[in-house]
């Protein structure tokens, strides 16, 4: 019932149209009912009585009421259409806009493909059974009530006796919905997993062609496929068995309808135009009730999405404003780490005691061996993760007493995998700052040593780049997403290991954007080349998730320990 409830509060703010497009749908269902009574009067009255009036009225009655219908369908077909797409988008919109605000956790914890099938094959199946089920649950449940009236109305005690087997028809629906509902979470989930191995094996194809494996990936894909197939066929057995069901029942009841409506025509209870109309409209109770199994059938499918989707929509993200949180007002840019301790997993913690302080304009270096917990500590000043002990604060205020928003805004980030979007250049760059204009856009491109470069494309900054900045080299790509960086103007950087994928030569053009960005910010640099840190002002040396060491290239290299190790090591292999 919550699952119903929370479908129709999506309908609420197009309910005028609903009642609208219900009443049309009710007088085109209507228009069924009609046809019965018709063949009633011409069998009793127009045959046996000779009367040419009453042909003469029913043959325009018929014109005029399959007119009106015609027109009440188009009404009904429209209105339908435009609420479920409405709704649909605003269900799309809803589960984007909170996929948006979730951690980074969430999106760790999960393949990319899953999370595009809750808004493509999901909402899609919503889609589909919106629309086509809310007119047929309408029109069918306008004949089924329409045709037993007009049962009642012609002989009640038939009526009665037909009506016994409504309740066998109730639970068979009942038993066989549970089990289509349940099924039909199982082929939303197969469906996930296609999508899963789609995405992975289309966003990694230089791999799967490095390595030859598009025979593996296709047998991947197809095993998958089957799991799928396996699921939908069980659907249809569900569904196969429940029609035939549904039809025998309503067998019986019209068996009953001719032996006993028989029995009262020729006692003379009965007419013979009033039994043959008697029986057209259990024939219209039948239907329906067939129909409205299929159409049961449809929303316990579409229930079975609606499920994982506000299965989204109901997971809280891990980082969060607190109540209350206030604005962070413009910074200066000084960070300090209080005693923090993080885990991923309880009892296995990432970080342990760590306390730093960085002052304005400073640049911190981290170092270490791989899993020694660098990226963790860049990952906590911008709040993606939430210590496990302690605290971060920037001109002395605790970052978890202000909102995500405006921290965030005055934090940049230049990861080591550059992220460039599908689009222009100067789209990618103005990303940093959507509100800058183009000489802005282009001064940061020049700080980043980019322009020259874009300006020898075929088409400069309108020059489009391809899915993920396919179409650029990888030194092109990193010094975009440093003119994206310098375009957002943040009090805090974070370069994340920015040349490390680089060529020499790209490298030094890279380092030398760096180098402009950096001035006068407060920056940390995760880096594994020493050489792009000499001039720090403080280097942390991290081991086990603790700070071992820190100080100036000099100082460190002075004290014999695991940062002159690290430097020799690569100063050696660069000799």
């Amino acid at each position: 019932m919550n699952t119903y409830k929370r479908l129709i509060s999506y309908i609420r703010p197009y309910l005028p149209r609903l009642y609208l497009a219900v009443i049309c749908i009710v007088a085109a269902a209507s228009a069924n009912l009609y046809v019965p009574w018709v063949i009633k009067e011409v069998i009793d009255q127009v045959l046996a009585e000779k009367d040419m009036m009453m042909l003469n009225t029913i043959a325009i009655g018929i014109v005029i009421v399959y007119l009106l219908r015609g027109i009440f369908f188009y009404g009904q077909t429209y209105l339908m259409a435009y609420i479920g797409q409405r709704v649909i988008i605003d269900i799309r919109q809803a589960v984007y806009r909170h996929l948006q605000r979730l951690s980074l956790s969430y999106y760790e914890k999960r393949q990319t493909g899953t999370i595009m099938s809750y808004i493509t094959n999901d909402v899609a199946a919503l889609q589909n059974a919106f629309v086509e089920s809310i007119i047929e649950l309408v029109t069918e449940l306008s004949i089924l009530t329409g045709s037993i009236v007009m049962m009642f109305y012609l002989h009640w005690k038939l009526s009665m006796l037909t009506l016994v087997t409504t309740p066998l028809v109730a639970y068979a629906i009942s038993v066989f919905g549970k089990k289509l509902r349940r099924n039909s979470a199982v082929v939303q989930e197969r469906v996930a997993d296609i999508t899963s191995v789609l995405q992975e094996a289309i966003s990694a194809v230089r791999v799967v062609k490095s390595f030859v494996r598009e025979d593996y990936e296709t047998e991947r894909f197809a095993k998958e496929n089957f799991s799928n197939f396996r699921a939908q066929m069980k659907n249809a057995q569900i569904s196969a068995t429940l029609t035939p069901v549904i039809e025998f029942l309503a067998a019986l009841g019209v068996t009953v309808i001719i032996w006993y409506g028989g029995w009262e025509v020729i006692n003379g209870h009965l007419t013979a135009g009033a039994l043959i109309a008697f029986l057209v409209y259990a024939v219209n109770l039948s239907n329906p009730i067939k129909r409205l199994s299929k159409v049961y059938a449809n929303i316990q499918r579409a229930l079975a999405a609606a499920e994982r989707v506000f299965s989204v929509l109901d997971t809280k993200p891990e980082i969060q404003d607190m109540p209350g949180a206030m604005e962070l007002p413009a910074i200066d840019g000084e960070v300090a780490f209080h005693k923090i301790t993080f885990e991923y997993k309880p009892g296995e913690p990432v970080l342990s005691n760590i306390s730093l302080e960085a002052k304005v304009g400073q640049m911190v270096a981290i170092v270490g061996p791989s899993g020694a917990g660098k990226t963790t500590i860049a990952n906590l000043i911008p709040r993606f993760y939430e210590p496990t002990q302690g605290y971060v604060s920037i001109d002395g205020i605790d970052i978890k007493t202000v909102t995500l928003d405006s921290l965030r805004k005055q934090i940049g980030i230049v990861p080591q995998e550059t992220v460039l979007f599908n689009g222009s250049v100067y789209d990618n760059i103005l990303y940093g700052d959507l509100d800058a204009n183009y000489d802005e856009v282009i001064s940061a491109a020049k700080a980043a040593n980019a322009h020259n470069f874009i300006t020898e494309m075929p088409d400069g900054y309108d020059t489009q780049i391809g899915e993920r900045g396919s179409k650029l080299s990888g030194g092109q790509r990193q010094r975009i997403a440093i003119a994206r960086a310098i375009l957002k103007n943040p009090r805090v950087l974070i370069l994340d290991e920015a040349t490390s994928a680089l060529d020499t030569e790209s490298e030094k053009l890279v380092q030398e954007a760096l180098d402009k960005l950096m001035i006068g910010r407060t920056s940390f640099v995760i880096a594994h080349r020493l050489s792009t840190i000499l001039r720090a002002d403080l280097i942390l040396v991290m081991e086990r998730g603790k700070i071992v060491e820190r100080g100036t290239h000099a100082e460190l290299l002075a004290m014999g320990g695991l940062y002159s190790k690290l430097h020799e090591v690569q100063f050696n292999k660069k000799e």
